[in-house]
């Protein structure tokens, strides 16, 4: 089983890569599994005490049980992945079924930051972008996915995001094996992951 691990800020188009890398392959010969599905399950508090989660913080990710999930798939077996909602913060009822596969993409900001998760990566990628093309995208994602009107992003991005992204996901770029600059702009980088992955289904 090859398992790949897919870094870099919000925003950063991480999303994106995945999408493309995943176009060159039948579906579901390759299993994804985003670390977003993964946030504590805060759907118990109040909404004002909502507002105040730190996504951008590794304290905010159920790693323990990423990690468990992980080494269940290499063991053969199927999880149940979580499905997280960003307007309730909490996990839903149901699950996502994730089936073993001979390639794995595990894909969040904070996947490097915990150094269990980190040593389960066969390749480590990071995907780099400028801080303003990244806050353009947070911008249009949680206005247009997560119901926040704009000076919520813009608090939102000044109090927690920009500043745990430079304590905790840029200092992670360097246990990358690639760094993807430009995101899913970079056909390059990207045809050489599936490449990889392409060698790895051909086994």
């Amino acid at each position: 089983m090859l398992i790949i691990g897919i870094a870099g800020g919000s925003g950063s188009g991480k999303t994106t890569v995945v999408k493309k890398i995943m176009h060159d392959f039948p579906k579901g010969s390759v299993a994804v599994i985003s670390q977003d599905s993964y946030y504590k399950d805060n759907g118990h508090l109040s909404a004002e005490e909502r507002s105040k989660i730190n996504f951008d913080h590794p304290s905010s990710i159920e790693f323990p049980l990423l990690i468990k999930h992980l080494d269940l798939l290499k063991k053969s077996k199927t999880i149940d992945m979580p499905i997280y909602s960003y307007l309730t913060c909490a996990r839903a009822k149901e699950f996502i079924p994730v089936e073993p596969k001979k390639v794995i993409i595990v894909e969040g900001i904070l996947i490097f930051t915990h150094p269990k998760l980190l040593e389960r990566f066969n390749i480590k990628v990071f995907v780099d972008a400028d801080a303003d093309d990244r806050l353009m995208r947070i911008i249009h994602r949680d206005t247009e996915e997560r119901g926040r009107s704009l000076s919520d992003v813009l608090g939102h991005y000044e109090k927690w995001v920009k500043p745990m992204h430079f304590q905790f996901i840029e200092p992670t770029k360097r246990y990358a094996d690639i760094i993807i600059p430009q995101g899913g702009r970079n056909h390059v980088a990207i045809d050489i992951l599936a490449s990889k992955i392409k060698m790895k289904l051909l086994q």
